[in-house]
């Protein structure tokens, strides 16, 4: 049976892929400026690196510049956040409050292996 939105599929992975970057580009400006609600990291120690990664990638991720590579990274660094930040509170993610980190891995994971595709500034 073919899925319902099948002729949009294109359309709707653009939309994950700049919802995706955009929203991981906010925990970088938490951690490097204390916006929105966060607190400013100590310069150059690995919390910093990791918000820079999620601010300059997110913003790959989003306008769909360099976005495998992009993606892979963010990918990576949310899987650091996982298992060093949140698996040592619980077992399981609804335990230890690492679904978003969990879910932000795996989503990235696809959209390395997936490409920029349309609307990106790469098109492919």
């Amino acid at each position: 049976m073919r899925p319902l939105l099948a002729p949009f599929e294109s359309t709707c992975y653009a939309a994950l892929r700049f919802v995706a970057g955009f929203l991981m580009l906010f925990h970088g400006l938490q951690k490097l400026f204390g916006l929105f609600g966060g607190n400013v990291v100590e310069a150059l120690t690995q919390r910093w690196f990791g918000g820079l990664i999620e601010l300059i990638c997110g913003v790959m991720v989003a306008v769909g510049f360099f976005t495998s590579p992009a993606a892979f990274l963010l990918s990576g660094t949310m899987a650091v956040a996982y298992f060093q930040f949140h698996q040592p509170g619980g077992l399981l993610p609804i335990q230890n409050r690492g679904e978003l980190a969990a879910l932000y891995c795996f989503v990235y994971l696809f959209i390395a292996a997936r490409g920029t595709g349309r609307f990106g500034i790469d098109k492919h």
